[in-house]
């Protein structure tokens, strides 16, 4: 075990350390290894080094020799035995220091934030091109912050396509930090690249819980009764009506373990509350909840959102995302709006100034840098995809929303609940498509 002030990094053999002097009184110690690249940590000179031989690893490659067992196999091993090992250490966080509009300055200053913001309650590791992130790190105040940073000298632009880049760049900041997390060498990911690209690496790298046809990612809506969760926002623009009941499972679970909602009531969106409104995949998905032991009220209409009608509302990756993108604009109208009222006279510019701070409150909610990302749901690990133009703020809330998500048991849940398929009554004279 490496152990430095402020900092711990995972179990590694002695012949896997390489010594180096460094300027500014400090040590880097690279570790090698196939998935990794490399590994650089910075620490202070007071370290020790102690020999580590872990189970972990010896299970892991008994494992991989066997015919009947695949590498994923042995990796699954190796993180099960690396947790029960050291069940009170810090979660790992892994950051694409690379993806976003503004990266790597957003990712490394929001890391740094989130890092100081809860006294270095977790571990990050910033992956990237190790030159331009530890030219960011250089402007902020480090020291003694549990920050490892891996090199991968590719990037996933917004331009790429989303599953051909994951297969060809194998070596970007989003392939090698999945890979790592696939590993057990961290509990979380957290990007703000290319969506597409991330939903696919979560997809194809870590695989998805038995159980799921389609992995979803799911967005917080604020409402009158609090906040309310829109899956799909995005990531499934075709559906059948089995996938739309996963998405309803998945986000209910969700909501119980993030939101602390015992028995959280679903919502399936349509045209119109009646059971015969819709198309003829949502009326069959109505059958599909219907049947089901999810706390389902039926069928609700875009104006239930904002009232808060449910606390999971459900549709398709098309409609959602839609929704989602007209959310975010409607905080920046109303600004807009208000500092058009206050240009009319000095008395209305007073009064709006008066507001202002009120009004900040109570568009708050709104505002997604608040809710930092959003979760992928349905893969075995935890993913948080954020907005491509996120902040520093946003991205560091993006990383405690992933601590959190990481702390609970989620996927466990979920393989769970979906072992237990409804089975709805037939229909009575065949599907009929009604619309509003």
């Amino acid at each position: 075990m490496i152990k430095a002030k402020g900092i711990q990094v995972c179990p590694i053999r002695n012949d896997d350390i390489r010594k180096h002097g460094a300027a500014n009184d400090a040590l880097i110690i690279r570790r090698l290894c196939p998935l990794s690249r490399n590994v650089r940590t910075v620490t202070s000179k007071n370290y020790s080094i102690e020999p580590v031989r872990t189970a972990a690893f010896t299970t892991a490659a008994r494992l991989s020799s066997r015919k009947n067992h695949s590498f994923v196999d042995a990796l699954g091993a190796r993180s099960f035995l690396l947790r029960r090992m050291d069940s009170g250490r810090k979660l790992k966080i892994i950051v694409d220091a690379m993806g976003g509009d503004f990266a790597p300055a957003n990712e490394v200053a929001g890391t740094v934030q989130a890092l100081r913001e809860t006294h270095s309650a977790f571990e990050a590791i910033l992956v990237g091109k190790e030159g331009e992130v530890q030219e960011q790190l250089t402007k902020h105040s480090v020291a003694g912050l549990p920050i490892t940073v891996v090199n991968a000298d590719e990037v996933i632009t917004m331009e790429d396509s989303p599953t051909a880049a994951v297969k060809q760049k194998k070596d970007s900041s989003l392939a090698a930090g999945m890979r790592l997390h696939l590993e057990g060498k961290a509990d979380a990911f957290v990007s703000a690249g290319n969506t597409g690209a991330v939903l696919s690496a979560s997809t194809l790298i870590l695989g998805r819980v038995k159980g799921v046809g389609r992995p979803t990612i799911g967005a917080f809506f604020p409402s009158e009764q609090g906040v309310c969760l829109l899956v799909d926002a995005g990531t499934n623009v075709d559906c059948r009506a089995q996938h739309l009941y996963e998405f309803a499972v998945m986000g209910s679970i969700y909501v119980q373990e993030i939101l602390k909602i015992g028995n959280p009531t679903v919502g399936l969106l349509n045209v119109g509350e009646e059971k015969k409104k819709g198309t003829e995949i949502v009326q069959e998905a109505h059958r599909l909840l219907e049947a089901s032991k999810l706390n389902f009220v039926g069928n609700v209409e875009g104006r239930d959102i904002l009232k808060g009608k449910v606390n999971v509302v459900v549709c398709d990756g098309f409609v959602g995302n839609v929704l989602l993108k007209f959310g975010e604009s409607v905080p920046s109208f109303l600004k807009n709006r208000l500092k058009r009222y206050a240009s009319g006279s000095v008395f209305r510019t007073l009064m709006i100034a008066l507001m202002r701070g009120p009004l900040r409150t109570s568009l708050k909610d709104m505002d997604y840098e608040e809710h930092g990302g959003v979760p992928v749901l349905g893969v075995n690990g935890v993913t948080i995809i954020g907005h491509g133009s996120s902040s520093p703020k946003a991205i560091k809330n993006m990383i405690l929303k992933a601590v959190e998500v990481a702390k609970s048991q989620i996927n466990k849940r979920i393989e769970e609940a979906l072992a237990q398929t409804p089975h709805p009554a037939p229909l009575q004279g065949g599907a009929i498509r009604v619309t509003a």
